[in-house]
């Protein structure tokens, strides 16, 4: 199968109000920009189903597309930098690139993928804590990996993996600290149970032994005050 195209067309746009991204997003275009080191800020738009079809199949937080800027011979490297979505409408309404270039170091954020079962999750019933789903990272453009897996199936209840227990390929640097905790195995939780004595109680009580205490009755017919003085 022929590897799919990260390339998105683009359209240089000349109004940057709010009335202008309105007019864009009703024709199906969703307004941007495009930025970079030693760059010039250029505002852009791109066909909204286009660039819904690019996220679809990219991780947009750390691959290189190019953008065809209408009118430009050569293609924009970027990375997505910024991605706005409608407040309650599963809609983007405006999107951020950044111009890379080839000697450029670039900090990004790479998923983490566990990988297997833990023994102690298999074996005594324990609870696998994913605590960092992704990882930032500095490396040249080249270098970005796609995913970082990490092997947990030999971990036991009480174990856990780290940031510096993630293989990173050579050439990236992570820019989280080593210590902190990527994924552990918490033991199993047990819901406590009643305590005897507590249950034993409650039941004699249901079955009227004797000492339990006597209903109070309000109201007994003629009764009433019987033994009291009352006006």
């Amino acid at each position: 199968m022929a590897k799919q195209s990260n390339t998105l067309k683009a359209t240089p746009r000349e109004g940057r109000g709010k009335g202008d991204a309105r007019k864009l997003r009703g024709a199906g275009r969703i307004p941007g920009v495009v930025y970079g080191r030693h760059e010039d800020t250029r505002a852009l738009s791109v066909d909204a189903h286009d660039l819904a079809t690019l996220f679809s199949r990219i991780s947009v937080e750390n691959t290189i597309i190019e953008l065809s800027v209408e009118g430009e011979e050569e293609a924009v490297s970027a990375l997505v930098r910024e991605v706005q979505s409608h407040p309650y409408r599963n809609e983007v309404i405006h999107v951020d690139f950044y111009q890379v270039h080839a000697g450029e170091e670039l900090e990004v954020d790479v998923p983490i993928r566990l990988e297997g079962v833990p023994a102690g999750v298999r074996e005594d019933g324990g609870v696998l804590d994913h605590v960092i789903h992704e990882l930032t990272v500095r490396c040249l453009p080249s270098k970005i990996p796609n995913v970082l897996t990490l092997d947990v199936s030999g971990l036991e209840i009480g174990d856990s993996l780290h940031v510096s227990d993630l293989p990173l390929p050579e050439g990236v640097t992570s820019m989280i600290d080593g210590e902190r905790t990527v994924c552990g195995v918490a033991a199993p939780r047990i819901e406590e149970e009643p305590e005897v004595e507590e249950a034993a109680e409650l039941e004699g009580l249901l079955e009227g032994e004797e000492g339990a205490p006597e209903p109070e009755v309000i109201g007994k017919g003629g009764d009433a005050g019987e033994g009291e003085d009352t006006e």
